[in-house]
C-alpha cells in the first residue's frame, strides 16, 4: 500500500467524522434544520460522506484560522507585554490566567497531533515493510 494513499485515505476519514460531528451536532442544536438533516441521512451514502468530508475540510481550515489568530494575538500580547515589562516592571493583568489556560489547552493539542504523527509514522513504516 502506498504512503502516501494511506495518509490521503486517514486525512478523509478524519475529515468525514469531524464533518459528521458537526452534522449531527447542528441536527441537535438547531430545530429549523433538523428535519431537513434527518432527510439527508436516506439519501446515498457515497454523496453524504462527501458532503462530510467537505464540511470537515471546511471545519479544519476554520480550526486552523482560528488557532492561527490565537497565537498571533499571543504572540502580540507577549510583545507588548515584554516592552510594557520592561518600562514597568511591577505590572500585572487578568488576561495572564486566559492565556495561561490557552497555553495549556494549545500544548494539550500539540501534544495529542505529536502523538497521532508518530501513530501514523509508525502505520506508514509498517505498511512499507510489508
Amino acid at each position: 500500500m502506498n504512503p502516501d494513499h494511506l495518509t490521503q485515505l486517514l486525512q478523509k476519514g478524519f475529515r468525514v467524522t469531524l464533518g459528521a460531528t458537526s452534522f449531527f451536532i447542528e441536527t441537535v442544536q438547531d430545530s429549523s434544520k433538523r428535519d431537513e438533516n434527518l432527510n439527508k441521512l436516506s439519501t446515498d451514502f457515497n454523496q453524504l460522506t462527501e458532503e462530510w468530508a467537505d464540511r470537515g475540510e471546511m471545519t479544519e481550515q476554520e480550526a486552523r484560522n482560528f488557532v492561527d489568530t490565537i497565537l498571533n494575538q499571543q504572540n502580540t500580547q507577549v510583545n507588548t507585554d515584554s516592552t510594557t515589562a520592561s518600562s514597568t516592571p511591577t505590572s500585572t493583568s487578568s488576561s495572564g490566567v486566559v492565556s495561561s489556560d490557552l497555553q495549556e489547552d494549545l500544548l494539550e493539542l500539540t501534544q495529542e497531533i505529536a502523538g497521532l504523527r508518530a501513530d501514523l509514522q509508525k502505520l506508514q513504516e509498517s505498511n512499507s515493510q510489508n
